[in-house]
């Protein structure tokens, strides 16, 4: 690059903070309302066997995620790094353990992730053409794969092609909520309260059981990280910070309990178990001629939840490779796009591999056992942090109670799990176990000591790479959002 580019990519080293207070709680909310309150309902239902259980699970998920968003609170305005749990696990316990984190993402979080919104996407799509029996399995992964291959080549393309989408998106999703609470509150109003009658009979108190049905709940809660991803773009974020977390969570909790004592007023708990998709079931039943509105604008809502989760998904791996964490074609871009392609694509080839998995509850479970693993770790960097480095400036500091209660629930997360669900939390472990040999030979060995021909198989990978892509490595302090103005794509 010339001097003049050197200059422009100089420029972009520090991000323009323009997210408000406003602006905050807009991303937090949008983020976390997604796909999981149209798929969760039921994974919460079937361990909990009871639907007072189940809506005390969900309040349960919600005061728990209150919890570590108030500690990631701390840690964002103490580590002012974007990149969440990576920055924060970085920056506490050193490469190995944020490698881990890295590579559990890269192989099954992730993709495991994009995967499950994919399947509700396609599910919603396909149902209402099946009102009475399952949807076929083999359109629904088609469909499901095709919005993946979809949205990675958009992201290929030009990355701020997905602007208007997220507003789309957000705008489905809210009104596909707003009309089920309405309609349920309507059926309440009618003294329809026969399904709320001994609403504890049946409940299962096995804790693996409760472990299980948190993983559900809490699938939908997650996003509540969303702006300790985007730090350093935050106005004021002593301030705006935790304030943007006190007002969106509760608003988010509220939404999720009265949607889902909407889908209980409506439906008995066998009806919701043998729903393929329980927002469809939910319309069928009260919207009649405006049962439309539910499926299109659930599957709205997770083509624009499955395009952020594509964006950061690749921009985690763009940052990571730019670390040494990973391989260097990761970080390469288009010359003229500057979209991490190698990136995109790479994500996109790892959730079609999840797709073909039949049950989304069994992927849920995949991809949290490392999930709440790494989030309790980075929770726990705000302990050790205390003890270490006193000293550091902490313009948000909490009381240990907050982070030592969060590590003891996220223990009970990943542990008991291993007990009621073995084989899966045994998938979780291996996939992290494998990255270690990866640390030690591309990371912490030096150059001069890997072996020859590794090298020689990633630098031949590499310019293939360059060539198929059109891409190269991208500069050190280049920002993906804004470019050098000179050298965008026409």
């Amino acid at each position: 690059m010339g001097k003049a580019d050197d200059t422009t990519s100089t420029s972009s080293m520090r991000l323009k903070q323009e997210i408000s207070l406003l602006h905050g709680v807009c991303l937090i909310v949008g983020n976390m309302i997604g796909s999981g309150i149209f798929v969760s309902p039921k994974g919460v239902l079937l361990h909990t066997g009871s639907f007072g259980l189940s809506l005390v699970i969900w309040a349960i998920g919600g005061i728990f995620s209150v919890f570590g968003a108030l500690c990631y609170a701390e840690l964002g305005t103490t580590i002012r790094k974007s990149g969440a749990s990576y920055a924060y696990i970085l920056e506490s316990f050193g490469g190995f353990l944020a490698f881990i984190r890295l590579w559990t993402s890269l192989i099954i979080v992730e993709p495991a992730c994009q995967a499950v919104i994919a399947l509700t996407f396609s599910t919603y799509l396909v149902q209402p053409f099946y009102p009475h029996c399952t949807a076929p399995y083999v359109a629904v992964r088609l469909i499901a794969a095709l919005i993946i291959a979809l949205l990675t080549f958009v992201n290929c393309m030009k990355v701020k092609w997905g602007a208007i989408l997220q507003v789309v998106s957000t705008v489905a999703k809210v009104l596909a909520l707003i009309v089920i609470i309405i309609a349920g509150i309507v059926v309440l109003a009618e003294g329809k309260m026969e399904n709320f009658n001994d609403s504890f009979k049946g409940s299962n108190l096995n804790p693996g059981d409760m472990a299980l049905a948190l993983y559900a709940a809490l699938y939908s809660y997650s996003g509540w990280d969303t702006l300790n991803f985007i730090t350093e773009e935050i106005k004021n974020p002593e301030r705006n910070l935790p304030l943007s977390i006190a007002i969106s969570m509760p608003i988010v909790t509220v939404i999720y309990l009265l949607t889902n004592v909407a889908y209980y007023s409506v439906m008995d708990m066998q009806t919701v178990l043998n729903s393929e998709a329980v927002a469809v079931t939910f319309a069928d039943s009260v919207l009649g001629f405006a049962r439309w509105l539910i499926p299109l604008s659930v599957a709205i809502s997770c083509y624009g939840g499955l395009n952020s989760s594509i964006i950061a998904a690749s921009r985690l791996f763009f940052v990571g490779s730019r670390e040494g964490h990973l391989p260097n074609f990761l970080s390469m871009i288009h010359v003229k796009r500057y979209t991490p392609i190698p990136a995109l694509l790479f994500n996109g080839g790892m959730s079609l591999l999840f797709v073909c998995e039949r049950d989304v509850f069994t992927l849920i479970n995949y991809f949290s056992f490392n999930y709440w693993l790494f989030i309790g770790l980075s929770i726990g960097s705000l302990i050790y942090l205390r003890i270490t480095a006193p000293e550091m400036p902490r313009p948000v500091k909490l009381s240990l109670f907050f982070p030592i209660v969060y590590c003891l629930c996220s223990v009970f997360l990943v542990v008991v799990p291993l007990y009621s669900d073995f084989l899966n939390s045994l998938v979780g472990i291996l996939v992290a176990l494998s990255g270690v040999p990866f640390y030690f030979i591309c990371v912490y060995l030096p150059p001069s000591s890997r072996p020859a021909f590794l090298g020689e198989m990633l630098d031949t990978f590499s310019l293939y790479t360059q060539k198929l892509c059109f891409c190269c490595v991208a500069d050190q302090d280049l920002d993906l959002d804004n470019p050098p103005e000179g050298e965008k794509a026409e």
